[in-house]
């Protein structure tokens, strides 16, 4: 088992894009994290550009990978590294065609095993399993469990994402489950304490599920 990868999501609402560029590069460079989607709740196309043209460079100059929630034009026409789809989003053959074959592509599939292999089928880079716990970045419709995690790293290759509630208390339980990633937004930017030691402490606890 590899040790389970931290994906960041951005708050829903930046109203200060300088200063949360100042703390992503801040928690890029504490630990290594996999991923960064950007996720603008109701964000125009053009501030969602506005933001990738300001937090992509950082991510990436820690090696991290950027990708778009939602939009597989826009992240084709920003040159994101990928998108990630929803049920209620283009579907994940539509939006490779659109990106191609060397793009991220993520699916979300909630708590269905029957939407993940679907998903899996069509193309899919990683599928998204959640919401774990109760969030306060989204509504919760869907609450998943830890045996899905389970059953699904048993069986299948693919790579797995936790999402939904997560925080660096409760992140280990999951990384134990067999998530191959963990998908964070209010855990990191909203902890009680900064983000840096949040990011710190999550990577601990990640690192003793090992």
């Amino acid at each position: 088992m590899s040790l389970t990868q931290i994906y960041l999501l951005t708050p829903p609402q930046i109203p200060d894009l300088d200063g949360f560029a100042v703390q992503l590069d801040a928690v890029c460079a504490a630990v290594e994290i996999a991923s960064l989607q950007i996720r603008l709740k109701d964000g125009s196309a053009a501030q969602v550009g506005e933001a990738f043209a300001v937090l992509a460079p950082i991510a990436r100059s820690h090696g991290t990978i950027v990708i778009l929630n939602d939009d597989p034009e826009l992240a084709r026409e920003l040159g994101a590294d990928g998108v990630h789809v929803g049920q209620s989003d283009m579907s994940v053959k539509a939006a490779r065609k659109i990106l191609g074959p060397d793009k991220v592509i993520g699916a979300t599939a909630h708590n269905s095993r029957h939407l993940a292999m679907e998903a899996g089928e069509a193309g899919a880079d990683y599928v998204a399993f959640g919401a774990f716990y109760p969030s306060a970045t989204k509504k919760t419709e869907f609450t998943a469990t830890p045996d899905l995690l389970s059953w699904w790293s048993d069986l299948f290759e693919l790579p797995c994402v936790a999402i939904g509630g997560i925080n660096p208390q409760n992140a280990g339980a999951l990384a134990e489950a067999g998530a191959d990633f963990v998908a964070l937004s209010a855990g990191i930017w909203n902890a009680e304490t900064d983000p840096v030691a949040a990011i710190k402490q999550l990577a601990k606890s990640l690192m003793e599920a090992e």
